[in-house]
């Protein structure tokens, strides 16, 4: 890369968030854990430190050592962050004086500066702190406050070291991104040159270096990270790459033949592996959703392991993996916890003994969209809704039987194809996978859909009979990155709609019902 900034993560949250609004600016950055910090050469233009649930008066709290950083190169802390250049430099940072949380109302003091230029002079920022920075080290002078935090932002003189107490990486603050983007171009002087063409461009040329003459084996899934990866790939090296499709039996209506069909159109080699009764027998009786979830993950790793050891003188692994994975794996240690294991991160390497190649191990979903359609692939494909690994196991609550899977399948399709052919420009609602374009339907609008048949029987009636059926439960959520999740306000008409759709087209089913949980507290599946 020709350019980019470096973000230490203290732990935060939303540390993620702040890489998002960069990248937006199409400026490149990079997440490394606060006590990680890269060697940092010319082609870094500054450094962001994140902020962290802890307070920098504990006797454990997370340090990170900025020599040969402050002063050196621009640098900008965020909430923990500010608190840390504060307290390091001589400044006090106590507690209980001015806690707030949430919303308030930003007065700049110092409209010349260069972190707030063109930043309105009273606007609306998003605060999350216990603590507060009492007094400002030698040499440093307050740039805009509160109304209970006098220093909510300040700068050090004679050098280009910046601190605001308040969150610009979240969407509450009206004008974070103004924010960001001062300190990415006017402070740092990034051009933001980097967009999905010329990722592609620097990514097939690393490739083809890395890969040379060898062959690769992809796992797909239908999903976008895997179907960008294979495109991107087979643009690298060609038919030296050999993609394997799984079906495990536990897909939704008709998407292994549909996906599959799409990979052969896309001029992919893809051999489709049908495992699907294995997986069915192996799953006949258990009910726990991690025991599902194992089952699944080693069926899944030996099939693969079948029908790649069919391909001679593989030597790699290519895998979909992306940032976030990567990031929720690696968390740190005593602060962040290990959000999640995912099962792009370790697994299959090690029981095949081939070198890894994840050539969007350093991109987000929505960038891994933009370069998708960047490379031509089919917007049914870009812009599909994330689909959990263990598929509809984890959306059948119980048992897994074939019967089960046939009722949800067919009540899934309902409710996915009226989300697709809701007409929803009236609403004038973003699309989830690109936000700066308005959605056409409900399907576009939303991050992820679902149904769900749950393990309980009630009590309807259809004309002159009394039924006791299965009830279903439909699940419909925006978000920017899985980690926190909102119910969508599905229209009361379509509700309606769908719902008299899917029990009257799906025998077994006589309840619809609508999930309206958040993540947290809830997760977006049920299991």
């Amino acid at each position: 890369m020709s350019e980019k900034i470096i973000i230490l993560d203290f732990g935060s949250q939303v540390t993620q968030l702040i890489g998002r609004r960069l990248r937006e600016l199409n400026v490149y950055c990079e997440i490394y854990p606060f006590n990680k910090v890269p060697v940092l050469g010319p082609e870094v233009k500054g450094v962001i430190l994140s902020g962290s649930p802890c307070s920098v008066r504990d006797a454990n709290a997370p340090q990170v050592n900025l020599e040969g950083i402050k002063g050196c190169y621009p640098l900008l802390g965020i909430c923990y962050g500010a608190q840390y250049l504060a307290w390091k430099w001589g400044g006090a940072v106590e507690g209980s004086i001015a806690r707030e949380y949430g919303r308030a109302m930003l007065d700049i003091t110092d409209p010349s500066s260069p972190l707030l230029e063109g930043v309105s002079l009273h606007s609306q920022v998003w605060m999350s702190h216990g603590d507060t920075i009492s007094k400002l080290p030698e040499g440093a002078k307050v740039i805009a406050s509160t109304e209970s935090v006098a220093n909510a932002a300040f700068s050090f003189e004679g050098e280009q070291t910046y601190a605001v107490q308040f969150h610009p990486e979240v969407f509450h603050t009206t004008e974070g991104s103004k924010i960001l983007s001062n300190f990415a171009f006017r402070i740092c002087g990034c051009k933001g040159d980097w967009t999905p063409d010329s990722f592609i461009e620097t990514t097939v040329a690393a490739l083809k270096h890395q890969i040379g003459d060898d062959k690769v084996i992809l796992g797909l899934s239908g999903g976008v990270d895997s179907t960008v990866a294979g495109v991107l790939m087979n643009k690298a090296i060609g038919h030296n790459l050999t993609c394997i499709f799984v079906n495990n039996g536990l897909l939704r209506k008709n998407e292994y033949e549909d996906v599959l069909s799409s990979y052969r159109d896309m001029n992919l080699n893809v051999i489709g592996a049908d495992a699907s009764d294995v997986f069915l027998r192996e799953l006949a009786g258990v009910t726990e959703p991690e025991a599902k979830r194992k089952i699944i993950g080693r069926l899944f790793v030996e099939t693969f392991d079948k029908y790649a050891r069919q391909i001679e003188g593989a030597r790699w692994l290519a895998q979909g993996t992306i940032y976030p994975d990567v990031i929720e794996s690696a968390g740190i240690e005593g602060i962040a916890s290990k959000i999640k294991s995912h099962h792009n991160v370790g697994g299959l390497p090690e029981k095949m003994d081939l070198k890894i190649v994840e050539p969007l191990k350093m991109l987000f979903k929505d960038e891994v969209r933009r370069v998708g359609r960047a490379l031509g692939i089919k917007e049914e494909l870009v812009g599909r809704h994330p689909f959990p690994g263990p598929s509809l196991a984890v959306r059948i609550i119980g048992e897994i039987t074939k019967e089960k899977l046939d009722v949800l399948r067919e009540a899934d399709d309902i409710f996915i194809k009226g989300l697709r052919n809701y007409d929803c420009t009236s609403l004038h609602l973003p699309s989830a996978s690109d936000p700066r374009v308005e959605a056409a339907n409900l399907y576009d609008a939303i991050w992820q859909a679902g149904v769900i048949l749950l393990p309980v029987k009630s009590v309807g009636v259809m004309g002159d009979e009394r039924t006791y059926e299965n009830p279903v439960a439909l699940r419909a959520v925006v978000s920017t990155d899985a980690m926190t999740a909102d119910w969508f306000p599905l229209p009361y008409d379509f509700l309606s709609q769908v719902s008299n759709d899917i029990i009257n087209k799906v025998r077994g089913v006589n309840r619809v019902v609508y999930d309206i949980s958040s993540k947290p507290p809830a997760t977006i599946e049920w299991e």
